[in-house]
């Protein structure tokens, strides 16, 4: 069984009919932890939509958690999907219902049927993030880290191979960012891969991992002595 979680190699990454990174050669390996960084607009989140097929690969190989990039078909975009976790910047929890109701909601769009068995992974999730005793509190209730908790203990539920994180401290003062980082510190100690793209340098600096750069159209490693 093969530790790749992810590999790109030699791929262009476009933002329509821009190319916004050329050349991109990446691996990841099952359990490691990487920061993506760069200024906006440096092809940050043009990389993570391509990652989770929001965007098609043209050029270049790439596999991610077993699906071939550059074939994906429109319909293995929902399998693919239901093996990583996306944590957005803005949580997108749906705010009609409650925090159990907006993941079980995800768990029967997944395929879910035993009613038994969604509560039970909907607890185990919830217990994760420090959520369990406010599962029936409604989304808009919560405070920016807690939506941010509920949105990661989603991305947990299908035990998903790569968590892929897209500015998750984004909309957090940094006290909640430093919570929110801290439990997706504990995540990938439990032995989930993550990708998280950031802007916030405090928290490379404070919980050092691999730090991937986009710049100039380039992605590179970059040692750890960041300033800040």
């Amino acid at each position: 069984m093969s530790n790749l979680v992810l590999h790109l190699e030699n791929a262009e990454i476009y933002q329509r009919d821009n190319l916004v990174l050329s050349k991109v050669n990446l691996t990841i390996n099952k359990g490691e932890f990487c920061y993506l960084i760069g200024k906006t607009g440096s092809g940050k989140s043009s990389l993570m939509k391509t990652l989770y097929g929001d965007l098609q690969l043209r050029k270049g190989v790439g596999s991610i958690v077993g699906f071939d990039l550059k074939g994906l078909k429109e319909k293995e975009i929902p399998f693919l999907r239901r093996k990583i976790g996306i944590v957005f910047q803005d949580f997108k929890l749906l705010n009609d219902r409650n925090i159990f109701e907006n993941l079980k909601f995800v768990l029967k769009a997944t395929g879910w049927k035993d009613n038994n068995l969604m509560k039970e992974k909907i607890y185990e999730v919830l217990d994760k993030v420090g959520l369990k005793s406010q599962y029936y509190k409604n989304t808009f209730e919560l405070s920016g880290g807690e939506q941010q908790r509920v949105a990661i203990a989603r991305a947990l539920l299908n035990d998903p191979e790569l968590i892929l994180a897209d500015e998750p401290t984004g909309n957090l003062d940094p006290k909640t960012s430093l919570e929110v980082m801290e439990l997706l510190n504990e995540i990938s100690k439990n032995g989930k891969t993550i990708l998280m793209a950031t802007h916030d340098y405090q928290l490379i600096v404070k919980f050092k991992q691999k730090t991937l750069k986009c710049e100039g159209g380039k992605l590179f490693e970059v040692a750890q002595q960041i300033t800040v």
